[in-house]
């Protein structure tokens, strides 16, 4: 597998280390001076001897980036977060071109299964209103999104199967939510490498599910391999569940 690495931040490293010399056939970002770094721009050149790339980049340039993967038949996995409000529009735009690309807010395994818990949590607290639900989460002062990507993955699992969970209200609020409202709350603080957790509450009890990111090896590691994956597929966009169904079979929507 040769790959393009878009975005050197920490992400970007960290797959770098994970992958062989020969694998990473070019590191592209146009703000770093790393000495890694083969390119200031994503472009037909810079991509030219890759099998697939990985982005993680900006929010800002995913669609321009994307773009590019598609003109030039590239599949692609993009880890880039705050962006899915222009997805449809970007599917518009590249249909009828080779585009083949997956994205998700969090590509770590564990992540998957931490949200595959809140899914089947959420279809038993859909006949139980007496419970409240909530969810938190923090990262590093660093962190460009809020909330994260992660985060809103974990509220849509509530919306879909919660009933009357109808929409999201991410903190800071100006005064209290309606019943309706599912709150999430964000916390930006020194080195935070990631947290979630599920609140669940009644008079009675609290539940809480958390997940506890202790480093970033584990969202690098299953970046890679849905770049091994996406390479397998017809052309198209692909979410985390379509990547989880090709891992343990069956339809984890279900």
């Amino acid at each position: 597998m040769k790959v393009a690495i878009v975005g050197y931040g920490k992400m970007g490293k960290m797959i770098h280390s994970l992958l062989s010399e020969g694998e990473v056939v070019s590191i592209i970002d146009p703000f770093s001076n790393d000495k890694h770094i083969t390119s200031h721009n994503v472009d037909t050149a810079s991509l030219k001897n890759a099998d697939v790339v990985i982005d993680f980049s900006s929010m800002e340039a995913v669609r321009k980036h994307i773009m590019i993967y598609a003109e030039n038949a590239l599949p692609a996995v993009i880890g880039t977060t705050g962006w899915y409000d222009e997805l449809e529009e970007i599917a518009k735009e590249t249909e009828g071109m080779r585009r083949k690309f997956i994205y998700s807010g969090n590509f770590s395994i564990s992540v998957y299964l931490f949200l595959a818990i809140i899914k089947s949590a959420g279809k038993m607290l859909d006949i139980l209103p007496e419970y409240d639900i909530a969810i938190l989460e923090s990262h590093h002062r660093n962190k460009a999104d809020a909330p994260s990507g992660t985060a809103l993955m974990a509220a849509g699992e509530i919306l879909k199967t919660v009933g009357r969970k109808k929409k999201i209200a991410a903190m800071p609020l100006d005064g209290k939510i309606s019943p309706e409202e599912l709150c999430v709350s964000s916390i930006r603080v020194g080195s935070q490498t990631g947290m979630h957790t599920l609140f669940i509450d009644n008079d009675d009890a609290e539940i809480t599910i958390t997940h506890t990111a202790r480093s970033r090896s584990g969202f690098a590691k299953g970046a890679i391999l849905a770049a091994r994956w996406i390479q397998m597929q017809e052309d198209g966009i692909y979410t985390m569940d379509d990547f989880a169904n090709g891992m343990f079979g069956g339809n984890q929507n279900e």
